[in-house]
């Protein structure tokens, strides 16, 4: 591996978001395409990167709730009334929050089939049937923003390539500019404030609902080519742009070779795992191979919103050899995760964690915790560990409803609660990590 930072290419291509797959077990985020039940389970860890997780309740740092949340535009994804934007980041709701009451799957499809048959929207009567239960990781989705949710798992989006960020005042600016973009190419910059999308202002508006006006779940027609307007300031002068949409891929891992800085800093191999897209758990493998004799690993699920659980599990079974990575139940039936032999059990690892650490990231850093394989440091997770199943409604949009949680190996319960990291550190954590890899015997 050279040195410096590169993205690990899946065999799937770029690769991003969370949910479940077509396993006879769970997945993050949501279900292949499938009109059936019960095909694919999804464990909507995530609340997902299509909600307010990755849409920016949180900052890297842990910090929910308050000026700075983040929407990175390939996570970003409207829902429909059932879980509005502004309520899934509000700052004021503890992780874990809001598991209400379970929503009766037979009352949803059938509100959703009066309200077609009565020449109604069939998702807007589903999502009011899900939002008088108070769960708020149930969800309703409309055909096209499903569609653009399995696109993300594919490792794709539509978009102009960047992510926005609240700050004071109720501004949007934007927090990161993707290189060779539509947003790159047009000289957006980091810190340029947007004031209007396709003239609508923008101000005070949900970070959530800013990213989605430029992606273009709310056009009539949205689509890679398709021209979006918007207004941008900086330095006191204002312009008007437009950029047209484009087909971009995600990287769900980086891996970025750290040497020895002949002190406490061990020399070691840093794994960013962005969210468990297809073939990200593979690329953790691949990476986690590659480190040579004497370095750690420094895996890195900061920021981390969830994805696909078999894909999480799969990463796992880079550090296990075998064994229980999770247990869940779906309508009280418990079943197991387990981890693949061969995985390297002797390198020195830590796992860093915040608050923004969700769902599939909290599995995983919950198995190699209770596992006794890594050392967890950062600030407490997030806390979503419930299970979603989807099912296809009457007027093709779909509904995700809660039917259960998962367990750590230990038996413990993340949902609500979150993982405790074994070292607390803020603001250096990346530093305090490898000097506790030095202790492990890392960067010898």
């Amino acid at each position: 591996m050279s040195q410096g930072r590169r993205t690990v290419n899946s065999p799937y291509g770029a690769p991003w978001c969370p949910r479940l797959t077509r396993m006879p077990g769970p997945s993050m985020f949501h279900p292949q395409r499938r009109a059936r039940r019960g095909a694919a389970l999804t464990l909507v860890f995530a609340g997902v990167l299509a909600t307010g997780a990755a849409a920016g309740s949180w900052s890297p740092d842990g910090r929910g709730g308050q000026d700075g949340r983040k929407a990175p535009e390939a996570r970003a994804a409207s829902r429909t009334a059932a879980r509005p934007a502004d309520r899934a980041v509000a700052g004021d709701e503890r992780p874990g929050d809001g598991a209400g009451t379970p929503v009766d799957r037979g009352e949803v499809e059938a509100a959703a089939a009066r309200a077609v048959e009565d020449g109604k929207s069939g998702s807007e009567a589903a999502a009011e049937v899900v939002g008088r239960s108070g769960d708020r990781w149930s969800a309703v989705y409309s055909a096209r923003e499903y569609e653009g949710l399995e696109r993300a798992l594919n490792g794709t989006y539509i978009g102009v390539g960047l992510s926005a960020r609240r700050a004071a005042g109720g501004r949007t600016e934007v927090d990161s500019v993707r290189p060779g973009s539509p947003a790159g190419r047009a000289g957006l910059r980091p810190g340029d404030r947007l004031r209007s999308v396709d003239g609508t202002p923008v101000d005070g508006r949900p970070v959530t609902e800013v990213v989605a006006r430029l992606r273009g779940d709310t056009a009539a027609r949205p689509g890679a080519g398709t021209p979006v307007r918007i207004g941008v300031e900086r330095a006191g002068r204002s312009w008007e742009r437009t950029l047209y949409r484009a087909r971009l891929a995600t990287e769900s891992v980086t891996v970025e070779r750290l040497a020895g800085d002949g002190g406490a800093g061990a020399a070691a191999v840093r794994i960013k795992v962005g969210s468990f897209t297809r073939g990200t758990g593979e690329q953790v493998r691949a990476a986690a191979a590659q480190a040579l004799p004497g370095e750690g690993i420094l895996l890195d699920l900061r920021g981390n919103s969830g994805g696909l659980v078999d894909e999480a599990v799969t990463a796992a079974s880079a550090f296990l050899d075998g064994g229980l990575v999770a247990t869940y139940d779906v309508h009280g039936r418990q079943r197991a995760l387990e981890a693949r032999t061969g995985g390297a059990t002797a390198l020195p690892l830590v796992v860093l964690v915040d608050g923004g650490t969700m769902s599939a990231a909290e599995l995983l850093a919950g198995a190699l915790q209770d596992r006794g394989r890594a050392v967890v440091a950062g600030s407490r997770t997030f806390g979503k560990g419930s299970v979603q199943m989807p099912s296809r409604l009457a007027d093709g949009s779909v509904a995700e409803l809660t039917v259960g949680h998962y367990r750590t190996p230990a038996g413990r319960v993340v949902d609500g609660r979150g993982i405790a990291p074994d070292l607390v550190v803020r603001g250096d954590a990346e530093e305090r990590a490898r000097t506790v890899l030095s202790g492990l015997g890392g960067g010898s």
